[in-house]
């Protein structure tokens, strides 16, 4: 279960830190906001080698589901966009899919 707690740790600094960068690029915000964006993505690298995983493919993968979530958890929040509920639908599946890619190495082995 921590290894769930690096994915959303990981998905929230990396989705901070490409909003930085639409911030500047898409809204014509100050450059300054390149420094966060730095930073933000610096740590989700970080973080994400937390997962305990054995191969980074395999745990890039599972991060994708986990990266929708918040991904539409941040549109509701941040951006303040009510998710549809073809949103959430999919969200159920991307996460069902993490879980099968990170779980599925202990699963065979038994």
């Amino acid at each position: 279960m921590l290894n769930y707690l690096w994915f959303f740790l990981a998905a929230l600094f990396e989705i901070a830190g490409c909003y930085a960068f639409w911030m500047w690029l898409r809204q014509g915000k100050s450059a300054l906001w390149v420094i966060p964006a730095l930073i933000s993505l610096t740590l989700f690298a970080v973080l994400l080698t937390r997962v305990e995983a054995t191969y980074a493919g395999r745990a890039y993968a599972a991060y994708g589901g986990i990266y929708i979530i918040a991904s539409i958890a941040w549109l509701g929040v941040i951006e303040r966009v009510r998710p549809l509920t073809s949103d959430w639908i999919g969200v159920g599946l991307c996460v069902i899919g993490a879980t099968i890619i990170l779980f599925g190495p202990r699963w065979s082995a038994a």
